[in-house]
């Protein structure tokens, strides 16, 4: 392919060389020790290293051209190498990756997802949905990425738009007919997804979250950030009910739906019942407006109902049944999301991602409205990560759980009984139950053999990770695996 066929819609200086020049492969990465000769290396400037510096390797290894947006050192390309510059190269490296894979989001119908929670649950029964109803779904997330009966482990949330628009072929080729995805804000401020029209924008709600000196400088740079989505979709749908849904649509330029359960949303949910029966939590309701169904769903709380009118929402335009609709959304599991996991009909145990105090309050808050015999809630936090999410962490549970477990998580670089130490500082502002189990496996333990009839036992943090990482290196510990284990090992519970 030739360079200005990569280049369409760019504006670019052509600093030296020819846009005639034949591409052989787009490269991003300059720890490649094998370059095809012809390259085209894109020098992209990170927050810990610098494409610029290793231009002049690239060129030794056979890149044909670079795409700056910077100046170079005058010996990293001789006069046979050509020059692009552009005024951002992750904004470039978008456009020229989708033309690099023949604009592969052209064949597929686009759903990007974003907001503060709900993303990764939302993704799920969407997919569930669509797949339901015969219609080939790809999945592009923060657990995994889902071509067919294939699933990789995603590293990112939103990948890099390299690997994105790779990725995206991969699913035409495979024969998907649509993609449903994850937008983070992280992805929409690094441009991963520049100059994608999705078909479906999505937004679920927004709280004060990935704000600090390596994510976001403000919530309202996050919430700037979120709002990029409804000005490169063509369908915008919508929480109507978020306090900031204002802020995230201010200057649109797509069609708008919303859904929630205020009265003025186009789709509504209504009569709102909670199933608390032996081994298993859910919701009932009634949706009104755009489309009306009964609907139930294995999963609690007011949030499980925002996230089915979501998928609802969307699932509507592909014009899906409404009996495959509920038959989906009753059969949808979602990987460590309030994961129950079978033990006991008399007790419930969960396994939720929930790792910082906002998520975990809401988790807490949504299953005390069920008024289990006891709430108990399993923890630990992460290490190398900042202090007063621990102390938040501990106090969230200290309120709200009848009886708190800490234990460890990823301790990382740190001592496990530290950070376990200043999850106690938190705690001990509350006047909760609690017991200290340093070794997971062992809290894990405890909390099952210690059950009562009506518990609901949430193990918080880990969620989908099936690892536990320890002085820099990743040991297997997937906590459905555990469970299993010490059942078959002869842990007694009631």
């Amino acid at each position: 392919m030739k360079l200005r066929e990569l280049l369409e819609g760019l504006e670019y200086d052509l600093l030296q060389g020819s846009p005639d020049l034949e591409i052989t492969e787009v490269v991003n990465d300059s720890r490649r020790d094998k370059i095809e000769k012809g390259s085209l290396f894109i020098c992209i400037e990170g927050a810990n290293f610098d494409g610029h510096e290793f231009a002049a390797d690239m060129v030794k290894k056979g890149a044909g051209a670079l795409l700056v947006s910077k100046e170079l050192d005058e010996t990293a390309a001789g006069p046979e190498v050509t020059v692009v510059r552009v005024k951002d190269t992750r904004y470039a490296m978008a456009f020229v990756s989708a033309a690099w894979f023949g604009h592969p989001a052209k064949k597929l119908k686009t759903i990007g997802i974003t907001g503060t929670k709900g993303k990764t649950t939302t993704t799920y029964l969407v997919r569930s949905i669509l797949e339901n109803a015969g219609i080939k779904c790809g999945l592009i997330g923060t657990i995994e990425t889902i071509i067919g009966d294939e699933a990789h482990h995603a590293d990112n949330t939103t990948p890099e738009s390299y690997s994105l628009q790779e990725t995206f072929a991969r699913m035409a080729e495979a024969g998907m007919e649509a993609v449903v995805m994850e937008v983070s804000s992280q992805a929409l401020m690094l441009h991963r997804t520049a100059g994608i029209v999705f078909d479906y924008g999505i937004f679920t709600n927004l709280e004060a979250d990935h704000i600090g000196p390596a994510e976001h400088a403000s919530f309202e740079e996050y919430m700037a950030c979120k709002s990029m989505l409804f000005k490169q979709c063509r369908v915008g749908i919508v929480n109507g009910d978020d306090a900031h849904v204002e802020g995230i649509i201010k200057d649109h330029t797509c069609e708008l739906e919303t859904y929630g359960l205020g009265e003025a949303n186009m789709l509504r949910a209504a009569g709102i019942k909670r199933v608390y029966m032996p081994g298993a939590l859910g919701v009932d309701f009634h949706t009104e407006g755009l489309i009306e169904l009964d609907v139930k769903v294995p999963m609690p709380g007011k949030f499980s109902v925002y996230n089915a009118l979501c998928a609802i929402s969307i699932c509507r335009h592909f014009q899906v049944n409404e009996a495959v609709i509920c038959r989906a959304l009753l059969g949808a599991k979602v990987k460590g999301r309030i994961e129950k996991v079978e033990v006991s009909d008399k007790f419930i145990v969960l396994i939720d991602y929930a790792h910082n105090a906002m998520a975990l309050e809401s988790l807490l808050t949504t299953l005390k409205e069920y008024h289990p015999h006891r709430l108990v809630c399993l923890f630990g936090c992460g290490g190398n990560r900042a202090k007063m999410r621990r102390f938040e962490m501990g106090e969230v549970s200290g309120r709200l759980a009848d009886l708190t477990v800490i234990t460890s998580d990823n301790p990382r670089f740190e001592e496990p009984q530290s950070i376990i130490e200043d999850i106690k500082t938190g705690i001990s502002r509350t006047d909760g139950a609690y017991v200290e189990i340093c070794d997971r496996r062992e809290a894990v333990a405890f909390c099952i053999s210690h059950a009562e009839e009506g518990d609901i036992i949430v193990l918080a943090g880990k969620g989908h990770e099936d690892y536990q990482e320890i002085q820099g290196k990743k040991y297997p510990m997937d906590e459905r695996v555990m469970i299993r284990e010490l059942l078959e090992g002869g842990l007694q519970h009631i």
